[in-house]
């Protein structure tokens, strides 16, 4: 079992503790950005990325949000699969998919 944070993933929420509430947010979608498009690129290749990355990051909760900004530091691990998962199964990310993603695949 995994420590419930290790000493990168500590080291992004004391980051994130000095920052402003906008600011928090900004980095937390950044590295959430970043364990997602790893995930999204080694389980779906050929899906036009930043349009898979914005749907999930755009359709994520908060509490995901943050748990994919840790993982960015720690991996991604078999969480961030679960959690970018997660998000892909819901209709609003299937939807956000089928209107940005699609006319990207298509150019």
């Amino acid at each position: 079992m995994r420590p419930l944070f290790g000493a990168s993933a500590l080291g992004l929420m004391l980051a994130l503790g000095a920052c402003n509430a906008q600011s928090q947010d900004e980095i937390a979608r950044a590295a959430a950005r970043s364990a997602t498009s790893k995930v999204l690129a080694e389980r779906l290749p050929g899906v036009p990325l930043q349009p898979a990355v914005n749907c999930v990051i755009d359709n994520a909760s908060s509490g995901q949000i943050y748990a994919l900004a840790a993982d960015s530091v720690t991996g991604p691990t078999e969480s961030t699969v679960e959690i970018v998962t997660g998000i892909l199964r819901q209709p609003e990310t299937l939807t956000c998919l089928a209107a940005e993603g699609l006319p990207a695949l298509l150019r």
